[in-house]
């Protein structure tokens, strides 16, 4: 059977990791927003969806690729943690503002007509 102490620790690091990755995904859609205020409600809306997934996802990917839990052992960690949350929240915004933008000015083409012109000019 496990110690307790050990077990209420590890619930405790636990809670505070989830606690510091929403924080970092608000804070990160709060200042993209300010920076850029979507025209619509629907663009406002996927921008949104999109900054947190980034920020949520994006942030453990990068905490779980280079193995930084051991960053949450201390105060100093966890806000460190919180700035790379915070970080990889940036790009999603980023790449949903382009692609609204771009959309617009192409706003009588279609998706496959956009999605070709696009790999044929990145060359993919």
């Amino acid at each position: 059977m496990t110690e307790p102490a050990s077990t209420a620790v590890g619930g405790i690091a636990l809670y505070k990791l989830g606690l510091i990755g929403l924080l970092g995904a608000l804070i990160a859609a709060i200042v993209v927003m300010a920076m850029t205020i979507p025209k619509t409600v629907h663009e406002f809306s996927v921008a949104l969806i999109s900054t947190l997934m980034f920020s949520i996802g994006g942030g453990a990917f990068v905490i779980r690729w280079f193995e930084l839990m051991a960053w949450a052992n201390d105060l100093f960690g966890l806000i460190a943690l919180l700035g790379l949350v915070f970080v990889c929240g940036l790009p999603g915004w980023v790449l949903v503002r382009a692609w609204f933008v771009y959309a617009e000015k192409r706003r009588s083409a279609s998706l496959p007509d956009m999605v070709k012109e696009i790999k044929d000019a990145t060359g993919l």
